[in-house]
């Protein structure tokens, strides 16, 4: 039996997705922007799957941008508006937690003489308001904090930051952009663009049990940003490209999917991440789970403080055994798990989020990530618990060798 507790790197696509991505690409294949018949009802999936994304956030079709996936769509909104505002400021903002999709254009930005202000965390990985206030300034214009991050589930104050965001701007006649990654919140979480004053937004279709190499940038209408595609034109020029009409159908009805069971998922997944983190506590020793409140309290403290972090994603220190050990010794037992955010594993290093909590540096290179789904069972998890029951004093024994 195979357990796969990695859905933070990648999810199952959904059967009747795959089944209307095979559809698209054997029935409805003509290019969207030819002026026939067969272009017509290509075109016809790509708007019925901006109407139906369009509805999981209450806004509106037309500021939906299908793009390639998150990483695309993360560095059209940072790069896009950078060039499109530098008139005004050459100021940003962000967090010193984000996926590399941010941290790597916020540095090709400072390359280009932007100025990037990166705030600090808590040990729970969650942002400041108030350093986000003494960050703001008459420069400033754009500020991009994620939504739930990738590593450790930590769930950001957007609420509160979009209101002082809105404030600054109304009490300086200002226009600073907010622009949040919420790869993955989205179909995990409620979101409300609308009154946490968000602009932009990214998503990534194979996050929710879509297909991969597809994703949108929710672009609020009157927003400037200058595209960083150019050619024929498609998308009112925004981003040009023959649309991957297949993989947005797929990415349409994934969204569907994800938000008509939102509030049955999330209430599972936080009782499934209660459950575990139980579990491990009563069978393992001298080990963390990083950044949630039913850790560092109980039942009661994580019913009414749950919201700040994600029902999906635990970050696990192991003192003692290094991550990519632990990672392959569970792999032969058939559980697939991550040593790190799974879209920059290639490229080693200790992770910039686990130094930003402040974990001990011994824990550093002994933290993996698992990450559950709607799919993920308790018998799952026993079985989990029980095969790390099993490694890690084995494990241990040979490092202490």
């Amino acid at each position: 039996m195979e357990i796969y507790l990695d859905n933070s790197a990648t999810t199952r696509c959904d059967k009747e997705v795959a089944n209307l991505v095979t559809e698209c690409m054997l029935e409805d294949y003509a290019n969207p922007s030819s002026a026939h018949r067969k272009g017509f009802e290509a075109e016809k999936r790509v708007k019925q799957a901006a109407e139906r994304i369009a509805e999981t956030l209450k806004v509106l079709p037309r500021e939906i941008l299908f793009t390639s996936g998150a990483t695309e769509s993360d560095n059209m909104a940072l790069i896009g508006c950078a060039h499109a505002l530098e008139k005004e400021g050459r100021h940003l903002i962000t967090t010193k937690i984000e996926h590399p999709a941010i941290g790597k254009a916020m540095q090709h930005l400072e390359k280009e003489g932007f100025e990037v202000t990166y705030l600090p965390v808590d040990s729970f990985g969650r942002i400041s308001i108030t350093d986000l206030k003494a960050a703001l300034r008459p420069d400033t214009i754009l500020v991009s904090i994620m939504m739930v991050n990738n590593e450790m589930g930590a769930v950001e104050p957007l609420s509160q930051a979009g209101s002082v965001i809105a404030e600054f701007n109304r009490a300086n006649h200002a226009s600073v952009l907010f622009h949040t990654d919420a790869v993955q919140g989205y179909g995990k979480l409620p979101i409300d663009v609308k009154g946490w004053k968000i602009d932009l937004l990214s998503v990534s279709a194979h996050k929710c049990n879509g297909p991969k190499g597809v994703g949108f940038l929710y672009i609020k209408e009157g927003t400037r940003i200058k595209p960083l595609l150019y050619g024929g034109g498609q998308q009112g020029g925004l981003r040009s490209g023959t649309l991957n009409v297949p993989g947005i159908a797929g990415m349409g009805l994934a969204a569907e999917k994800a938000y008509a069971s939102l509030d049955r998922n999330v209430t599972f997944l936080y009782d499934l991440k209660s459950y575990f983190c139980k579990k491990i506590k009563e069978n393992l020793d001298d080990i963390r789970v990083n950044g949630s409140c039913f850790w560092d309290g109980d039942t009661a403290s994580f019913e009414k403080e749950k919201w700040k972090e994600a029902p999906h994603i635990l970050s696990l220190s192991v003192r003692g055994v290094r991550a990519e050990v632990l990672l392959h010794a569970l792999e032969d037992k058939g559980i697939y798990v991550s040593a790190g955010s799974a879209c920059s594993t290639n490229h080693p290093g200790l992770s910039g989020t686990l130094k930003a909590i402040g974990l001990p540096e011994d824990l550093l290179e002994s933290t993996i990530r698992l990450s559950m789904s709607h799919e993920t069972t308790k018998r799952e998890l026993d079985m989990a618990v029980a095969a790390l029951s099993e490694i890690v004093p084995v494990l241990r024994r040979f490092t202490r060798r």
